[in-house]
């Protein structure tokens, strides 16, 4: 039996963010972490009693070694650690590196080892992520503990590997892209007189209700136009959203996150 359940190799935001998911379903003490930034990883020690330690011990001892580093130096980190995976017969290597390909990093470690690569999304942390994945030599079994690990990160998908990169440009930089808009909703309201902590309050159990419609009903444009009264005030923002180039801006946000992805395959 490995030492550990599962090491996360980097904990920056996204890490941090699974690592958090994970804790609510895996014993601590079957976590392991490490991170160059040791202020990380005594966080999670001190909150979940996660195992602080190294990248080699983690790529020796963990049953899923999930790979949480920069594309532009996952090569070189993972040199550290390839001879140890590649002595390994009974690991599962996790990536979520945005652009590189399982068969990238399977040329970096130099070994062809079951891989899951997934595209989580910050929400994890909450419980209210999406996270998109893709398989490769996954058998079942090991595919079904992956998703008890982090069953309370939120909605899994599986999707073919030369999609995961488009969904993710929607999924993964989506928040931010809701983030920005909530602000520009309170901004607006704060321009009407309401004040900044009751603006910033609407905007977001706003956004928050009409996701839950969205899921619950579907049809974006349905419920859109159930709330636009002819000649009423909702009409006339959708006009001004519009005039605006709001649709178009948006649209190109993602395509320009998509064609982000694509130069870090270069």
């Amino acid at each position: 039996m490995a030492k550990y359940k599962i090491g996360f190799i980097g904990c920056g935001n996204m890490g941090g963010a699974l690592v958090t998911a994970a804790a609510k379903s895996v014993d601590g003490a079957k976590i392991a972490v490490c991170d160059f930034d040791k202020a990380k990883t005594d966080k999670f020690h001190k909150e979940y009693g996660a195992v602080v330690t190294d990248a080699k011990d983690i790529a020796k001892n963990a049953d899923f070694v999930l790979l949480a580093v920069k594309p532009q130096v996952m090569a070189s980190a993972i040199a550290d650690f390839a001879s140890e995976l590649q002595a390994r017969t009974d690991v599962t290597v996790i990536t979520i590196a945005a652009g590189l390909s399982i068969s990238a990093i399977r040329s970096f470690i130099g070994a062809d080892l079951p891989m899951i690569r997934i595209m989580p999304n910050t929400p994890v942390a909450l419980g209210a992520g999406m996270i998109l994945y893709t398989l490769a030599t996954v058998d079942a079994a090991v595919e079904t503990e992956f998703l008890s690990i982090f069953e309370k990160a939120g909605v899994f998908d599986k999707i073919p590997e030369d999609k995961i990169d488009a969904g993710s440009a929607l999924s993964g930089c989506g928040p931010a892209f809701v983030y920005a808009f909530a602000e520009a909703l309170a901004d607006g309201a704060v321009e009407c007189g309401v004040p900044r902590d009751k603006a910033a309050l609407y905007a977001a159990q706003t956004l928050l209700g009409a996701a839950e419609m969205l899921l619950e009903f579907g049809h974006p444009a349905d419920l859109k136009d159930a709330v636009c009264s002819p000649g009423g005030t909702t009409i006339a923002g959708i006009h001004a959203l519009e005039a605006a180039g709001f649709r178009g801006a948006t649209i190109d946000a993602v395509t320009a996150a998509y064609k982000r992805t694509l130069e870090l395959k270069k």
